[in-house]
């Protein structure tokens, strides 16, 4: 049984963006584990450009930018294990037991230090939304469907009605009005549209395709082969509005109605799970409730941004790194990383971030002052679309950032920078909070 310092569970971006930058600090015995038969996860199906802007400065497309993160991997020569799936994690001692199993290895048995939990996040699918009817071919989800027609060639439809509009939603509507299939409508149950403003703009209007918010199908024709759905309004309790009801004839219907971190194997292993996220509930080195597992990307909560997910990626990368350290009794102890016990008495001392006035959920969502950076990045979404309106955080009756937006949309992640010395400065602190409210 091999011991390493590092297991990153996943090798798509957030998996590869923390084992370079554990790398980087210094942890030699790394080892990924990825499922699919290729490094880079969803981003090899991800044609499309927009990719990069703030990592790279430039526009690449997916593949090209899993492609930089893979050759700097393997320029590293941090080993991976390809077309492996994760079993369990359970704990032994202080080591992490994870048990795995491929073609070539058969079922193995690998004891970590620590361990980083990138397993990014899964579709919706159409059982969790009750929609009534058969169930004839012609049903994909959104990501289904992208695969289909990127990566094995196969178009799915001719004509084509979406339900969600989701980022992967809007964009399977431009890709599919370029392979030549007619789709006839985009329909959203919420009153604004769940993805970023530059996708409604580049894969709807720019292609006449339109957009019904506050309407969803509530019935699917065909027994064999969808041959139309029923769509209708919505009221403010999002149930259908009698006498709005339209049928439109169809042959398929992608499904783009949220996206949901992958993690059971969190939960068996016992970290502690937030209700709104369904991710890890992590303090400001992004380690969840158990020392030494560190979570980061999708899996933790649904990023829009590949961008934001090699950042955060790098960040848990580190704190992994110094975690390591801590253990082995190096010369890193004076970093602030803590382990063991040191981390269970520490995290009672934490301060808890809250969230008001339209704000969802932050990440983190715990902050311990003294092992922070000298500044942290704040991330977190809102419920419903404001304008004009002002983000703060308070520590205490303190105000420590501040800042004026016009719009902010639950589709765009929104983010703000706390600084060490501003916390530190403020007497017996109770909890923080991030709130938003009208200018």
């Amino acid at each position: 049984m091999k011991r390493y310092d590092l297991i990153v569970i996943g090798g798509g971006p957030a998996g590869l963006a923390a084992a370079i930058s554990a790398k980087k600090e210094g942890i030699n015995e790394i080892l990924i584990l990825e499922r699919d038969n290729e490094l880079g996860g969803i981003l090899n199906q991800c044609i499309h450009n927009g990719f990069g802007l703030h990592t790279f400065k430039e526009e690449l497309t997916g593949p090209e930018y899993a492609a930089r993160f893979i050759a700097q991997a393997e320029e590293l020569e941090i080993p991976y294990k390809l077309q492996t799936m994760v079993l369990d994690i359970s704990m032994s001692g202080e080591d992490k037991l994870v048990t795995a199993m491929n073609r070539e290895d058969g079922l193995l048995r690998l004891t970590a230090k620590t361990v980083i939990l990138a397993m990014g996040c899964r579709e919706r699918p159409r059982g969790a939304l009750n929609i009534p009817g058969f169930r004839p071919a012609g049903i994909y989800t959104a990501g289904t469907a992208q695969r289909l027609v990127n990566m094995d060639g196969y178009m799915p439809g001719k004509e084509v009605v979406i339900l969600g509009s989701g980022d992967i939603g809007l964009i399977m509507a431009r890709r599919m009005t370029l392979e030549g299939a007619k789709v006839k409508v985009v329909a959203e149950l919420m009153p604004y549209s769940g993805g970023l403003q530059r996708n409604i703009v580049q894969c709807l209007e720019d292609f006449d395709i339109p957009l019904k918010l506050s309407h969803t199908v509530i019935d699917i024709h065909g027994k064999d082969r969808v041959t139309g759905i029923t769509l209708a309004q919505v009221g403010p309790d999002k149930k259908p509005i009698p006498g709005t009801e339209e049928e439109i004839p169809c042959d398929t219907l992608l499904l783009s109605c949220g996206l949901i971190p992958e993690n059971e194997l969190s939960d068996k292993l016992g970290v502690a799970l937030s209700g709104i996220t369904s991710g890890p509930v992590v303090n400001e080195s992004l380690e969840t409730n158990i020392p030494g597992v560190f979570a980061c990307g999708n899996v933790l909560h649904v990023h829009d941004l590949v961008d934001y997910v090699s950042e955060e990626a790098a960040r848990a990368g580190q704190h992994a790194a110094r975690y390591v350290q801590k253990l082995s009794g190096s010369a890193a102890e004076q970093s602030g990383a803590v382990s063991g016990k040191a981390a269970a008495a520490s995290d009672e001392a934490a301060i808890p971030v809250l969230t008001e006035g339209g704000v969802r959920y932050t990440v983190p969502q715990m902050i311990r002052p003294s092992c922070m950076d000298d500044t942290l990045l704040l991330r977190f979404r809102v419920g419903s679309v404001f304008t004009d309106c002002v983000i703060s955080a308070w520590l205490n009756d303190t105000c420590l950032v501040k800042m004026r937006k016009k719009k902010v949309a639950p589709g765009e992640m929104q983010q703000l920078m706390l600084k060490k010395a501003d916390i530190l400065a403020v007497l017996n602190p109770r909890n923080i909070t991030i709130k938003i409210e009208e200018a």
